[in-house]
């Protein structure tokens, strides 16, 4: 029988190898542990109560699910002993104190696509590790390209913690039985081109044109300018849709839109795009805005928002260059603007 390593093994050889620091490695596995006991609760489904059930909402107007609280909780608790300064979590206004003088801070998204519990599609834990940066004006707000480490755990058939600590991207599955992630998948890499998107297709309307003419150009297939069919996936469920992504290429695209509150996109700067573009930058894929590197933003606040095309490396590449030939127009091209999800 094959011979898995645990989480707690590899992080100690990359502690012996000076490729992680021991405080680390503390964290990443009081996240860990926080996340086996999230998983134990979403097993249950509705023998752990009313997991669904509205509780308000957050401070950045999103609706909070019992289970949103529940995680947040979970988490808190866990890193209450791991050497770190502070907290910043979707579930809470502002950043939490934690061990003063600590070297490390969290940021963290206690349980992503919380919508998706009640029809049990996979949701998930998103976490990003920085310096604390004692004495900093505001240490929180540090682009990711500061990241020490940063993972998710998606909550599904299985339940698999994939995490970089800057040298490549590793998934480990739950044993359940021994209580242990351990290493299933190491060096992953995501295969450079792709004939699958992901997107929210209801939202067209609100695009800007550079978004609807790539997804003109998808949908048009062999027939089109791409001369490839492509297959369309939504999942509303971030960890879900990055980890198809991981497995076998792709591209997910969630840009900023026409709609109130969408103007900067949708998806947290910190939380959950940081760390997911760290993991796919690591596992050889590319994450932008359409214009910038995903890592490279400079955050002005802790539940900022940002607009996150991730995936498949060329692919990428391709959607860039939408935007681009956009800017050399030097305005948003009337042509985008009218033409139909379907492009003669």
């Amino acid at each position: 029988m094959q011979s898995f390593d645990t989480l707690e093994t590899y992080l100690s050889q990359g502690t012996a190898a000076a490729d992680v620091s021991q405080t680390v490695a503390d964290t990443v596995i009081a996240i860990a542990s926080a996340t086996m006991e999230i998983s134990a609760i979403i097993a249950r489904g509705p023998l752990a109560g009313d997991l669904g059930a509205s509780r308000g909402d957050n401070t950045d107007g999103d609706v909070q699910k019992e289970l949103d609280l529940v995680a947040n909780d979970i988490v808190i608790a866990a890193l209450q002993d791991a050497p770190v300064a502070w907290i910043v979590s979707e579930e809470l206004q502002d950043p939490l104190q934690g061990t003063i003088d600590a070297p490390l801070g969290v940021a963290i998204d206690p349980l992503d696509g919380s919508s998706n519990i009640d029809t049990n599609t996979s949701v998930g834990t998103i976490f990003s590790v920085l310096p604390a940066q004692t004495g900093a004006e505001d240490s929180t707000l540090q682009p990711g390209t500061q990241q020490l480490a940063a993972g998710y755990v998606i909550y599904g058939p299985q339940t698999t913690l994939v995490l970089t600590l800057g040298h490549g991207t590793m998934m480990f599955t739950l044993d359940r039985e021994q209580a242990a992630f351990r290493l299933t998948e190491a060096d992953v890499q995501i295969p450079e081109t792709t004939r699958e998107f992901a997107i929210n297709a209801s939202n067209f309307r609100h695009w800007d044109g550079p978004i609807r003419a790539y997804v003109d150009d998808c949908l048009n297939g062999e027939e089109g300018f791409r001369d490839s069919n492509y297959n369309m996936r939504w999942l509303a469920s971030l960890v879900a849709e990055c980890h198809r992504i991981l497995s076998r290429g792709g591209v997910f695209l969630y840009p900023s839109d026409a709609r109130k509150g969408y103007a900067e996109g949708r998806l947290r700067l910190l939380y959950e795009v940081n760390p997911i573009a760290f993991i796919v930058e690591q596992a050889g894929g590319a994450g932008t805005t359409g214009t910038q590197r995903l890592l490279e933003i400079e955050p002005n606040g802790i539940h900022q928002r940002a607009p996150m095309i991730f995936g498949s490396s060329r692919e990428i590449t391709r959607v860039e260059r939408y935007f681009q030939q956009t800017r050399m127009n030097a305005e948003r091209s009337q042509l985008f603007n009218k033409r139909g999800l379907f492009r003669a």
